[in-house]
């Protein structure tokens, strides 16, 4: 009887240790990091290299860009902007020279920052994308 005994203890006991190990590493488990921080060129955690420049496919059209970045104020109003393809708004505008235009339009003027907030974008970009605004509102 007390070997039967001895043996129940044993298994009971492995069996109480085998689901601590597993309650342990689902424990684990629910508490390790999602993820690490690597540093570009950073070898030790297997960081990738740099990825190579991309040549750029040149300078947007001036609809593209209007469509991109303009188009949030040039298309309601706001701010004041005038509105693409209404003539009446635009008639003062174009009246001071187109030069004026892309000038106001790259550095900005009253309300709209320089370059309409984009700051990526290009001056060749803008200006086209004035000249865009400008044969639409006529």
């Amino acid at each position: 009887m007390k070997r039967v005994l001895a043996v129940v203890l044993l298994a009971f006991g492995l069996s109480a240790g085998a689901a601590m190990a597993n309650v342990e590493d689902e424990i684990r488990a629910r508490i390790a990091p999602i993820g690490e921080v690597c540093l570009q060129g950073d070898d030790e955690c297997g960081a990738a290299a740099a990825p190579a420049a991309t040549a750029s496919a040149g300078p947007r059209s001036g609809d593209a860009v209007y469509n991109a970045v303009c188009m949030a104020c040039h298309s309601t109003g706001a701010a004041g902007a005038p509105i693409v393809g209404d003539a009446g708004a635009w008639g003062a505008r174009i009246d001071k020279g187109l030069d004026t235009l892309i000038s106001h339009a790259i550095n900005g003027f009253n309300a709209m920052p320089a370059k309409g907030g984009c700051a990526n974008c290009p001056d060749e970009e803008i200006q086209a994308a004035v000249e865009y605004m400008v044969s639409e509102s006529k």
